[in-house]
């Protein structure tokens, strides 16, 4: 899944550059959050705060709200210190907290909010598993449905990309391989590409090698990798930012703001999410991403029932919460 910090520094792209004080403003922050939206329950200061944004696939296909993306935005708002920390999908975690069962930290949204039923439920339940696993306090969160992804993209134009490494993938024809199990192969090459949010979010998610749909070999194979992802996702914060402070896209903003409407939800207001996103500072050169993988602290683990998912090295939990310490931007 394409990382979801693009979402959010659109949803405060709309609300500077828009009238925060219009009637339909205000009606989008009361439909993406149980907060009233000018109100404010964030203290932002010398203290670090953490926001963690979950993304999920959407739609009526199984496995529509498994967050396949969760990302941890930590920030202390005096310096504007910014760090980002990925937490991998197939981490096996209990659930309940404190319990003897086990699960993939992507079940846990789906099974605390009983399928999207009771998104706070969710979003509280893997904020608190999130919290455990890195040792972070993270109390703020936000849901982002792809299914509205392209429609975004879509709505300010399209985007330009910068595509810095050529490559190809097999890609799946359809997110529900019951509807179609069919792939299709992407390629990318390198230079700067218009992108619609279908070729967007292709780009961000592509993973699989042709070997997977027998198409060949791919080429620049490492672009596949977690690693390179991210790099590809960082790339398309980038060039929405670009496209946001276009005046030529401002007219397209309440068209966005109806998309999104239909994508996002977060326990934060309007207000202190627009405060939270004001104080990053994603363009220094010094905010570290922190992947955990197999590469640092994490291993390969097969459960009793064979399933491949990941774990501590060696079972120690401790390692995770060093690691990442260790790398925050201070």
């Amino acid at each position: 899944m394409i990382t979801s910090l693009v979402l959010v520094v659109l949803v405060v792209a709309l609300v500077i550059m828009g009238v925060v004080t219009s009637q339909r403003v205000l009606a989008f922050g009361s439909a993406i959050s149980p907060q009233t939206p000018l109100s404010s329950q964030l203290s932002l200061g010398a203290d670090r705060t953490n926001l963690l944004i979950m993304g999920y696939g959407g739609g009526t296909h199984d496995g529509s709200f498994l967050t396949d993306s969760n990302v941890v935005v930590s920030l202390i708002p005096d310096s504007h210190h910014t760090s980002l920390i990925s937490v991998p999908r197939d981490l096996w975690v209990s659930y309940p907290q404190g319990s003897d069962q086990r699960t993939r930290l992507n079940a846990v949204y789906t099974l605390a909010s009983n399928g999207n039923d009771n998104p706070i439920a969710g979003g509280n339940a893997t904020a608190a598993k999130i919290s455990v696993v890195t040792g972070l306090n993270v109390k703020y969160w936000m849901t982002i449905d792809f299914t509205g992804f392209r429609d975004l993209i879509n709505s300010i134009g399209g985007i330009d990309v910068n595509v810095q490494t050529a490559f190809n993938a097999c890609y799946p024809q359809n997110d529900d391989a019951k509807a179609n199990p069919n792939w299709i192969v992407v390629n990318f090459k390198t230079g700067t590409q218009h992108m619609d949010g279908e070729t967007a979010i292709r780009y961000a998610r592509a993973r699989e090698p042709l070997t997977a749909c027998g198409k060949g070999a791919s080429i620049n194979q490492a672009q596949l990798s977690d690693f390179a992802r991210s790099q590809r996702q960082q790339d398309i914060m980038k060039a929405v930012l670009s496209k946001v402070k276009q005046a030529t896209t401002w007219p397209s903003f309440f068209n966005a703001l109806t998309a999104l409407q239909k994508t996002i939800y977060t326990n934060l207001s309007l207000n202190d999410l627009a405060r939270f996103v004001l104080a990053m500072d994603l363009n220094n050169a010094k905010t570290p991403h922190i992947g955990l993988s197999n590469q640092n602290v994490l291993e390969d683990f097969t459960t009793s029932d064979g399933a491949q998912v990941l774990q501590p090295q060696g079972g120690n939990w401790d390692l995770i919460s060093k690691y990442i310490n260790q790398r925050l931007y201070n």
